[in-house]
């Protein structure tokens, strides 16, 4: 996936990716996309339904055995944008396992996707297209909670 900011992590154990992180039951998603995609605000939606801010703007992904975990960089840790008021403080969670990622720049064509996968740190990660998909964070909220029925995408 050429453009990504996971692009140049295939073949590392620790990268620090411009992209925005919240967690569910000690899930995380990563949401990843241009400037202006969504990222924050996608987030921000996340969170006011429960999840816990992992990172905005900056997230550090490393290897913890097979898993890739992520967590906020030390210098914004437990702040988030909110474009258009400002920055916001928030109780910051993690590190957490990575669950799944969203690309806010790609967009869903299909009513019940596929499942689909990116390359990371060594690894193969779900990965959802978030741009335009109505009602994403609640549908990202109930999937880190309970799964997604789907044979070749474990539930979480």
């Amino acid at each position: 996936m050429s453009g990504s900011p996971l692009s140049d992590t295939e073949n590392q154990d620790k990268a620090i990716i411009h992209a925005s992180c919240v967690a569910v039951d000690g899930l995380g998603v990563v949401i990843i996309g241009a400037s202006g995609s969504g990222k924050s605000d996608l987030a921000l939606q996340m969170m006011a339904l429960g999840a816990g801010l992992v990172g905005d703007d900056r997230v550090v992904l490393r290897m913890d055995g097979q898993n890739i975990v992520a967590e906020a960089a030390p210098n914004i840790s437990g702040l988030i944008e909110a474009r258009g008021v400002g920055l916001l403080c928030a109780t910051n969670v993690g590190p957490v396992p990575v669950a799944c990622i969203v690309d806010m720049d790609q967009t869903e064509q299909a009513r019940l996707p596929d499942p689909l996968e990116i390359r990371a740190l060594r690894q193969t990660v779900p990965l959802l297209r978030g741009g335009g998909v109505p009602n994403l964070a609640a549908a990202l909220f109930q999937m880190l909670k309970m799964g997604r029925v789907n044979p070749e995408w474990p539930n979480t």
